[in-house]
């Protein structure tokens, strides 16, 4: 198995690692600043909200046709125009910043356009990924990207909030760079990320998007698959919103609340780390289940007890096994769809994915509000484990077998997905 060391070694896999990962630290201190400064600027807590949501919307709104772009265009151009785009974007409000002229709409134009490019990167880098790394090295490279997202969810805070406190603008010079780091960086891969070569007229971006559909329709693995992540999505973080928002309720400090996404963080970055070790070792499918009902157990002393520890331990013990799942069965997702559908079906995944996602406040803080805390918690743990019955009872996810054995499957000619 491909360790961390040896993935090193890919030029190209470190060169886009690297960018992004400084990228991914940036844009988590900006989307920490973007509500505090909304608020500054108009005391308004509908506008803090909404700097967030409409970062979010653009992000969403830009998946679908940012994954035919990333089967029809060169990747590489795709991902470094994005980049120059977050620079550009940043820069103006640094801009706008020292010469004392910032307003609400221009952040809110800002945050809309930039999660707009978050979007059109995503299927573009996942594309690259499957291009610059082998088979074999997939789930260390994989596991990989989640080391650097947790690290960035662990840090984006916490510095996002020091530079805020030096002076409004400063967050944003920050993301900026990192930005262009991650232009720069992109610019060492020398892999050609070329999108596949087609046949015939060019086609509709409609029929380009039914493609990437149908592909996933037609295959019982990948509609599971789909299903559980959008529905887990949901109770998920209905869950925690509702437990957070419990504490808040209770008049727990805020700097105890803070701890818990920071554990959470911690547990996530060793979860990355060892999660290579448990994807060679286990089969996929197993442990894609195991991973369904690792948060289930967990919730019942968050029922019992109302407290920071609980939540804190409960998160970050669920977070554990959490990378190893997600880097393992999208290993496996990456190596059976065929190389020009890849940004197609990533990006309609994650749509519908994200599509649940500003569902989950909303079904957390009903529920709390109508049952109150034990009763929300023990309501939305029997979702979870309602969802986790989706992978479990499925044949076509409980027999993808260890990676030795579904890479040497995937060799062999008459195989189909």
């Amino acid at each position: 198995m491909p360790s961390y060391r040896t993935l090193a070694r890919n030029r190209d896999f470190t060169a886009l690692w690297i960018g992004q990962a400084v990228s991914d630290l940036g844009s988590h201190v900006s989307m920490f600043v973007f509500p505090l400064l909304a608020f500054a600027l108009t005391g308004s807590a509908l506008s803090a909200a909404l700097a967030e949501a409409l970062h979010l919307l653009g992000l969403a709104a830009t998946l679908l046709p940012a994954g035919v772009l990333a089967d029809r265009l060169h990747r590489l151009r795709v991902m470094r125009t994005s980049s120059a785009a977050g620079v550009v974007l940043y820069t103006s409000l640094v801009v706008a910043g020292i010469l004392d002229v910032l307003t609400l709409p221009h952040l809110l134009v800002v945050a809309v356009l930039t999660g707009a490019a978050a979007g059109l990167f995503s299927p573009a880098e996942t594309s690259a990924v499957r291009s610059v790394v082998s088979e074999q090295e997939l789930p260390t490279a994989l596991s990989q990207n989640q080391a650097r997202q947790h690290v960035a969810s662990l840090v984006g805070g916490p510095l996002g909030g020091a530079l805020y406190g030096i002076t409004r603008w400063l967050p944003f010079a920050v993301d900026a760079v990192t930005f262009a780091v991650s232009w720069v960086m992109l610019g060492r891969i020398r892999t050609d990320l070329s999108a596949p070569t087609r046949s015939g007229p060019r086609r509709r971006i409609r029929a380009d998007l039914a493609d990437g559909l149908h592909f996933i329709r037609s295959r019982p693995f990948f509609r599971v698959m789909l299903c559980w992540s959008a529905l887990t999505n949901l109770t998920v973080n209905a869950l925690f919103f509702a437990a957070i928002l419990r504490l808040v309720q209770h008049g727990v400090p805020a700097w105890q609340i803070g701890l818990v996404s920071s554990v959470a963080g911690a547990c996530g970055l060793i979860g990355a780390i060892g999660a290579p070790w448990l994807i060679e070792r286990f089969a996929t499918g197993r442990l894609t289940v195991v991973i369904a009902w690792s948060f289930v157990p967990l919730l019942v002393p968050m029922v019992i007890w109302d407290s920071p520890v609980v939540v804190a331990a409960a998160l970050g013990l669920g977070l554990l096994l959490n990378p190893a799942g997600n880097a393992g069965i999208q290993s496996y997702r990456i190596a059976v769809t065929p190389r020009e559908l890849i940004g197609r079906v990533q990006s309609t995944d994650q749509f519908i994915s994200m599509g649940m996602m500003p569902l989950a406040p909303v079904l957390g803080g009903a529920l709390l509000a109508g049952l109150g805390g034990s009763a929300a918690v023990a309501v939305l743990g029997g979702m979870t484990a309602c969802v986790a019955l989706i992978p479990t009872l499925s044949r076509s996810v409980r027999e993808v077998p260890r990676p030795a054995l579904w890479r040497t499957s995937l060799q062999e000619p008459a195989l189909t997905a």
